[in-house]
């Protein structure tokens, strides 16, 4: 499984030192060009290579950490999606109205198509998703949610991996609702730092 992270702020940095800590390799992209990003990425890691959207786009699984507006031009980049994972880390908020009701991870679905997406790593903010999950015998828990179960699996395996303790909310309109803006509120997990115990 091959993976990469889009955008490169302090979320896409953050989701990065998850990777570096487990040594596990991500490949980094983001609107500005491959060298612009190296000195950040090697300083994180050498797991971690900046390389063109183009090159990082051939991940199996892609986490989506650009600002949510963005996310169409990152979807325009390949004409077909068919075969990845999508992990949308992404938070729209206020939640715009061309959502039209729709989960914001929702609408970015519709842009990555035949993409699976699953919603994930969103609900914490950078400075706490860069710090070791693994506290006093329990493991910081991100919330995952999308239509797939497969690919919502498959990114419980990757949180697991990384010493996460990934939480399933189920479907997007669901369980999903709970990390979601709605209007100007936030949903209720957003910034709920929590920690699962070992049994």
């Amino acid at each position: 499984m091959s993976y990469a992270i889009v955008g490169f702020g302090r979320i896409g940095q953050a989701l990065a030192h998850a990777f570096a800590r487990k040594n596990i390799d991500v490949t980094v992209a983001s609107r500005r060009p491959p060298e612009a990003l190296e000195p950040q990425a090697r300083a994180i890691g050498p797991m971690v290579v900046a390389k063109s959207l183009r090159e990082a786009l051939k991940a199996d699984t892609i986490i989506l950490a650009v600002p949510f507006g963005e996310h169409r031009e990152v979807a325009k980049a390949l004409p077909s999606w068919e075969g990845k994972t999508i992990i949308d880390a992404t938070n729209a908020f206020p939640a715009p109205e061309e959502l039209d009701g729709l989960p914001s991870s929702a609408f970015v679905a519709k842009a990555f198509t035949g993409a699976k997406l699953v919603k994930g790593f969103n609900h914490l903010g950078a400075v706490t998703l860069a710090t070791d999950p693994v506290v006093a015998g329990g493991h910081r828990v991100v919330f995952l949610s999308g239509e797939d179960e497969d690919a919502t699996a498959r990114v419980a395996a990757l949180a697991k991996q990384l010493g996460f303790a990934p939480v399933k909310l189920g479907k997007l309109n669901e369980g999903g609702a709970l990390v979601h803006a709605r209007g100007r509120v936030w949903g209720p997990l957003i910034f709920q730092d929590l920690f699962k115990k070992e049994p």
